[in-house]
């Protein structure tokens, strides 16, 4: 993706000292958003953004998700064995309801159509501009993510330190509806003209 999402976070992680490859339908764009990064930062096409990475991260809107996954190869294994980052809402952001079916959630099915992948759940509640975090910035945002892969899992939870947040795994892929749900919640309630922070009461920890 070459959106602010990918811009935010790519950002965090070059000055982490991580080599990123943007790529995107528009390689004019993606090679602009690599220049900005700045560092060892490059741009590719999609498909070759993909091919030999570790980690990929979807910064695309839910709605042209599932093209890019088969657009890159998902369907025919070239993301077998890499960490997929899934930050998408299958979200209404008009009425607050998710976009799946019921039992279903976005992050499996995207999983479903990536076989062999190690999809994570992660970097879906806070937007762009909370990425990254500054050294003074206050509390650091925890990051609820999930994922089959206990490596993939550990893999994506250092990447989030090295953006200044605080990784929160919760289990396995299933458990990913609930975490979409939570984003539909707090839509619901900002279309309201309720402060989502003030639904919820204070735990201990």
């Amino acid at each position: 993706g070459t959106g602010t999402m990918a811009s935010a976070l790519g950002a965090g992680w070059v000055r982490a000292g991580h080599e990123v490859v943007v790529g995107g339908r528009s390689r004019d764009r993606a090679r602009r958003l690599a220049h900005g990064l700045g560092g060892t930062a490059r741009a590719a096409s999609q498909r070759e953004a993909v091919t030999g990475q570790e980690v990929v991260l979807l910064a695309v809107p839910w709605a042209g998700a599932a093209d890019v996954v088969r657009e890159v190869g998902g369907p025919t294994g070239t993301l077998a064995g890499t960490t997929v980052i899934d930050p998408t809402n299958p979200v209404d952001f008009t009425t607050g309801a998710l976009l799946v079916e019921p039992g279903e959630s976005g992050a499996g099915r995207l999983a479903a159509l990536a076989p062999g992948a190690r999809l994570v759940k992660a970097f879906h509640l806070f937007p762009a501009s909370r990425w990254p975090v500054a050294r003074d910035g206050g509390a650091a945002p925890a990051v609820a993510m999930c994922g089959d892969d206990p490596v993939a899992v550990e893999r994506v939870a250092s990447l989030v330190r090295d953006l200044g947040g605080v990784p929160a795994a919760l289990g396995r892929l299933d458990r990913a509806r609930q975490l979409e749900e939570i984003a539909g919640f707090a839509t619901s309630l900002a279309l309201s003209g309720t402060d989502p922070r003030s639904a919820l009461p204070s735990l201990p920890a």
